[in-house]
């Protein structure tokens, strides 16, 4: 597996694996899918050297996936804190990758001055809670019912994990 930063070329790629989990009501509170254009502000706000935005290739340079780091509530006391988002493509989920991409942000946090990681994740998504328990994050927050999608209330979860850096 290799990382690289994204280019402003991979945003269709980008979108087009974000949309893919929107239907399974599992992994973005997204209703609907989203567009290219919608996205190239969130594009634009990520920094290599800070909150980077990584595409995820395997040994045969397909792009398999996308890392997002994005701050955390925007005051300077926070920046050392980030949320990370992991995004494969719909053929390469469940094959172990998760860990993978995890143990590879974990090595590269001291170089982006990160000290903490929260992930938010939906209470029902089983798959991505024992990803992050497995990988020594901990439940911080448990958001009840605070998402409504078809009609159905969901419940968020924030998964933390400090740093040594």
């Amino acid at each position: 597996m290799k990382f690289r930063d994204a280019l402003i070329t991979d945003l269709p790629e980008i979108v087009a694996i974000y949309n893919s989990t929107v239907a399974g009501r599992l992994v973005t509170a997204d209703t609907e899918p989203v567009s290219v254009a919608s996205k190239e502000e969130w594009f634009h706000k990520h920094t290599p050297a800070r909150r980077p935005l990584w595409m995820v290739e395997n040994e045969q340079n397909q792009v398999i996936g996308w890392v997002s780091f994005q701050d955390f509530y925007g005051r300077p006391a926070y920046n050392g804190t980030a949320e990370i988002s992991i995004y494969l493509h719909q053929s390469a989920r469940g094959k172990g990758l998760g860990k993978e991409i995890l143990n590879y942000i974990f090595c590269k946090c001291a170089c982006l001055e990160i000290h903490t990681l929260l992930g938010f994740i939906f209470a029902h998504n089983e798959p991505s809670i024992r990803l992050f328990l497995k990988t020594g994050f901990k439940e911080w927050a448990h958001l009840k019912e605070i998402a409504v999608m078809d009609d159905r209330r969901y419940s968020l979860k924030i998964f933390g994990k400090q740093i040594e850096i």
